[in-house]
């Protein structure tokens, strides 16, 4: 079981990260961090943590290093190699990597780790509304005492579900993160095809929300199309990028994937109108925009992040 004395190293500090390991401070843990904008950092030494100099630094402290970073080539840089952070983990540590990565890339870090240093793929979700109050879903993939050891630690994040060997973990994240990107497309169709047809936004919503077709992206993903900002706090690129490695994982499966195949073309469309730093809702106002339709809505829509 892990120990309210071990050490937490926390490298990655954007948007999810930062709001994950503010968490983990204020949960009375000992955290040293690491990102390479010193701003951030500085944010959560405010809040309680400790700086590190470097990602290596952060791990050569740490009995428990959580790392939260954009992208799999991202991980790679920080922790691979004769110079990656994982080298400076002591054994009877734990890295637990946070990010949305590709399954073999996370098998083949852990196979580089030092003697006696543990590895497990955590990816996170639940938006940074949810990484900031602590209700995020952690699919956790890893040896069974290994995540026995890291769950109650994980367990100031939100609901832990373990999900079997490592690499398992992002295997059930791009899963959700499949469905999601559908669902999201499939949105914006939804109230093209209403409002086209004389359905104001508002009673097609409320029906939306009260029926077999509601989700969470009806729920919490709607607003940020009704205010008209598409969500900035997760890019198009991230989509797209998550969509490839969801394209990694179908290459196994002994059937298409039409409606999978088809959000990827979608999203990468979207990214290429309105910029790969565009909010994700931005996929829904490629319809909207095709479709020469509105989908704004008065109310007070306050940013999920915000709240």
């Amino acid at each position: 079981m892990s120990q309210q004395g071990e050490i937490i190293g926390f490298v990655g500090l954007g948007n999810m990260g930062g709001a994950m390991c503010d968490r983990l401070v204020k949960a009375g843990h000992s955290v040293s961090v690491y990102d390479v904008r010193s701003e951030a950092v500085q944010q959560l030494v405010d809040r309680g943590a400790q700086p590190s100099e470097s990602a290596w630094e952060c791990a050569a402290r740490a009995d428990l290093l959580f790392t939260s970073l954009p992208r799999p080539d991202d991980v790679e840089d920080v922790m691979g190699g004769v110079d990656g952070a994982l080298q400076a983990l002591r054994p009877g540590s734990v890295w637990v990597d946070l990010t949305t990565n590709q399954v073999e890339l996370v098998r083949a870090l852990a196979d580089q780790a030092p003697h006696g240093v543990d590895v497990v793929d955590s990816p996170v979700t639940g938006a940074v509304d949810g990484a900031r109050n602590g209700s995020l879903t952690l699919f956790v993939g890893g040896e069974e005492t290994v995540v026995e050891r890291v769950i109650p630690v994980l367990e100031n994040l939100g609901l832990v579900i373990p999900t079997g060997k490592l690499g398992s973990g992002n295997v059930v994240k791009l899963v959700t993160n499949q469905l999601w990107f559908v669902h999201a497309a499939a949105l914006g169709e939804g109230f093209a095809l209403g409002m086209a047809n004389g359905v104001r936004l508002e009673t097609l919503w409320y029906a939306i929300k009260e029926s077999v077709a509601d989700s969470f992206v009806a729920r919490h993903d709607a607003p940020s199309i009704f205010a008209g900002h598409y969500d900035p706090s997760f890019s198009l690129d991230l989509c797209v990028k998550d969509l490839k490695l969801i394209n990694e994982l179908s290459k196994v499966v002994r059937a298409k994937l039409p409606l999978t195949e088809t959000a990827a073309e979608i999203f990468s469309q979207a990214a290429n109108r309105y910029g790969h730093g565009a909010g994700e809702l931005h996929v829904a106002r490629k319809i909207e925009d095709d479709a020469q339709l509105s989908f704004r809505m008065e109310g007070d829509w306050t940013p999920p992040w915000e709240q």
